[in-house]
């Protein structure tokens, strides 16, 4: 009851914003104040961003990096095709599972598309749940050096000898900022961080502070989270047995069956996906790899929170009154 209380108070709050830029008249092309819904995953951003989608004249813009990929409907809980045809969502389905999108690539497509939306006089709408997009938004992208293969190789073979976690904790001793927003299971951006570490013997982390800047927005974000974590997690259950139960396992044997898909892929390391991969493989049953799924995903909505907390001016679970006082500083 207490989650379902903020969510209205979050609603309202949205639309007390909406109305002031819909009765505002055409939008001016100097206009900077961009809406972030952000929050753990299963904490109810995209239903509550279509319920404003059918009172106000909004955009989404997803910030998910699981639901770019083509083919990945169950798992990533991407929006149907009925809803996405009501109430479209920008970058969706942009990209095949065996192509990369990096954090770059969404800052260039967003700061295409949020004059485009302001240009048609529409509200855009940030959407999601991937906090290493909203940290380049915010923060601009790190000028990082380019990647070296010998360097990359050889990573890869300790990774093959020892594991990512091994890898994981050489960065925490190096880089322990980094580390605490890296999971250990995510091989790519483990290796990354210590490429760079040993191109230039400085913390991935230090070049966050050194950032190429992209056009000047005021992004206001929102953060939608239970109170209650147990609330979290008892909702995180009950979506990946819903998940299940919509076949699932059906749609990670058809990326199974594809030639140009592996578990050290980026899309293949999205929650859910990596442990039903391993299922199938034989690797363990199906009562571990439900149990393995669930706590991979309460530990990404974890990060996602440590992430949130990171960030500045971050209005979490906002009543309408908090709002008022935005708009009339602002507007």
């Amino acid at each position: 009851m207490q989650c379902v209380t903020h969510c209205v108070y979050l609603l309202n709050s949205l639309v007390f914003l909406c109305v002031k830029f819909y009765h505002a008249g055409t939008m001016s092309k100097q206009f900077t104040k961009i809406i972030c819904l952000m929050g753990a995953t299963a904490a109810g951003k995209t239903d509550l961003a279509l319920k404003l989608a059918d009172e106000y004249p909004v955009e989404i813009i997803s910030v998910d990096s699981a639901l770019i990929y083509r083919g990945m409907d169950i798992g990533t809980a991407k929006p149907s095709k009925a809803i996405l045809k009501k109430y479209p969502h920008h970058l969706v389905d942009i990209c095949e599972p065996h192509e990369k999108y990096s954090a770059a690539n969404f800052c260039d497509a967003v700061h295409q598309l949020i004059p485009n939306i302001l240009a048609n006089n529409k509200i855009p709408l940030l959407v999601g749940g991937t906090m290493m997009y909203y940290h380049a938004l915010f923060k601009g992208l790190a000028p990082l050096p380019d990647a070296s293969p010998e360097i990359r190789k050889n990573l890869d073979m300790i990774i093959a000898e020892k594991g990512s976690a091994y890898l994981h904790q050489q960065l925490q001793s190096v880089d322990p900022v980094a580390a605490g927003l890296i999971h250990p299971n995510d091989p790519q951006r483990i290796q990354r961080a210590l490429e760079v570490y040993q191109l230039t013997g400085k913390p991935m982390s230090e070049f966050w502070q050194s950032t190429i800047n992209y056009p000047e927005y005021d992004y206001i974000k929102l953060a939608l989270a239970p109170e209650d974590r147990s609330v979290l997690h008892q909702r995180i259950a009950q979506r990946f047995e819903q998940m299940l139960e919509l076949g699932f396992l059906d749609e990670v044997k058809q990326l199974m069956l594809r030639d140009d898909l592996s578990l050290d892929l980026p899309s293949m390391r999205c929650v859910g996906y990596r442990q039903a991969w391993l299922h199938l493989q034989g690797e363990y049953d199906f009562a571990t790899m439900k149990e393995k799924a669930i706590v991979a995903t309460r530990r990404l909505a974890k990060r996602q929170i440590t992430w949130l907390r990171s960030f500045d001016d971050v209005i979490w679970n906002p009543k309408i009154d908090i709002f008022r006082k935005i708009l009339s500083e602002y507007y």
